[in-house]
């Protein structure tokens, strides 16, 4: 048996407009730009529905009726349920489909995408549950496997996911923590009796996510036959290959006259014409088999960037300023009970925030520019404090 085990994750933040400082005090309208602006949390997500997320469901939808063995996992973070609820409703009705044939698998994690488990626990827990209260609300599943924020993993995350009662968890696979070691096996998480560790195939992962439309990539053009030969060789080091990435790849990141959709409709079809080829959901996975051995990620690794770390959302002194003055306003923000303010200032740990910060330059930090809607990572840092000065201004006022 050898067994893809596929999972892609659907993120859109919830954007806080360019808000002046002539604002604050004024207006609390953070987050509702005008629609034709660059910010517009509305533009924006009409814009990647039509390119990646209509076209992306429906191939996938049509495979599973075409193919009862194709098996895969998504994780939903809970602001693009909010904004698939306000404005293209027919996505959460296809999801619900396709959830309710047993074939796709939800996920767990944080409601907001935020970096919530390196700043206050009581946070990071509290997401986690309104994440699977809105999962279970909307798809009447409750997620089995965690993941975390980018895939921001640890050895204490993984025992707490284990205490939380999580059968598995998902992290990258990154050289610098397997050595000589494969992503393809299952692995127990250090400190741990009973979750079990999946960990991304990065490099087959990303030829996909990254290099399918780069011309000067010496393996261009990606066809099939070539992407499943790598499969069929790597399973020489293992029989589960796990290929992560995000939904976006589809349509958004890789544009459709690229032939992204082609291809991976055409890869569904290949692989599974070969006798004991599987796709497993990340629970599929788990109960494939035991893990082969203990490992151990005592610093952080993540999915992003060349470093692998948190430096893509934590590596200046704006970003570190504002997630702390963030974090600093939690407990008065909650002992307020007022729901509006509190679901103002969780908006704000979203990860995407941060990120726009991000000042690294090179391939990272192109990059980052793609996925931000300011102009600069000051100006987003300008306008992010801006509206944390107001929520702290009606914080007073309490």
């Amino acid at each position: 048996m050898r067994a893809i085990c596929f999972y892609l994750h659907i993120h859109q933040p919830i954007r806080y407009r360019e808000y002046s400082i002539f604002d604050v005090g004024r207006t609390s309208d953070y987050y509702n730009a005008p629609y034709d602006s660059r910010e517009s949390n509305e533009r924006i997500f009409r814009k990647v529905a039509k390119k990646s997320y209509h076209p992306m469901l429906d191939l996938l939808e049509k495979n599973i009726h075409l193919h009862p063995d194709f098996h895969f996992s998504l994780s939903i973070t809970g602001t693009w349920l909010e904004q698939a609820e306000a404005w293209d409703y027919s996505l959460i009705e296809q999801l619900r489909r396709m959830i309710k044939t047993g074939q796709v698998e939800i996920v767990g994690e944080t409601y907001y995408h935020s970096l919530a488990f390196f700043y206050n626990l009581d946070e990071f827990t509290s997401q986690v549950q309104m994440h699977t209260e809105k999962i279970q609300k909307l798809f009447g599943v409750t997620p089995r496997i965690f993941r975390n924020t980018e895939l921001a993993y640890n050895d204490a995350l993984a025992k707490w996911a284990e205490e939380a009662g999580y059968t598995g968890i998902l992290a990258e696979g990154w050289d610098k923590v397997l050595g000589w070691r494969s992503p393809n096996y299952l692995y127990r998480p250090a400190g741990c009796e009973h979750i079990k560790l999946l960990l991304k195939n990065y490099r087959l992962s990303d030829d996909i996510a990254f290099r399918f439309s780069n011309r000067a990539w010496k393996e261009w053009p990606l066809t099939v036959p070539k992407y499943q030969n790598w499969l069929n060789n790597d399973c020489l080091r293992g029989n589960i290959i796990n290929l992560f990435m995000d939904f976006e790849t589809f349509g958004e990141h890789q544009w459709a006259d690229t032939g992204i959709f082609d291809f991976f409709d055409a890869l569904i079809d290949s692989w599974l014409s070969i006798y004991d080829n599987k796709f497993f959901t990340l629970t599929e996975a788990c109960n494939s088999g035991e893990p082969v051995s203990e490992l151990s990620m005592p610093n952080t690794v993540t999915w992003a960037d060349t470093e692998r770390d948190l430096s893509a959302w934590l590596s200046n002194r704006m970003q570190i300023s504002a997630m702390d003055e963030l974090y600093r306003l939690r407990d008065d923000i909650l002992a307020t009970g007022d729901l509006g303010l509190i679901s103002d200032w969780r908006k704000l740990t979203t990860s995407d925030h941060p990120y726009s910060m991000c000042t690294k330059y090179w391939n990272d930090g192109d990059v980052h520019a793609y996925f931000s809607a300011y102009a600069s990572p000051y100006e987003s840092f300008m306008y992010f404090m801006n509206v944390l000065r107001d929520i702290e201004y009606r914080l007073s006022q309490k």
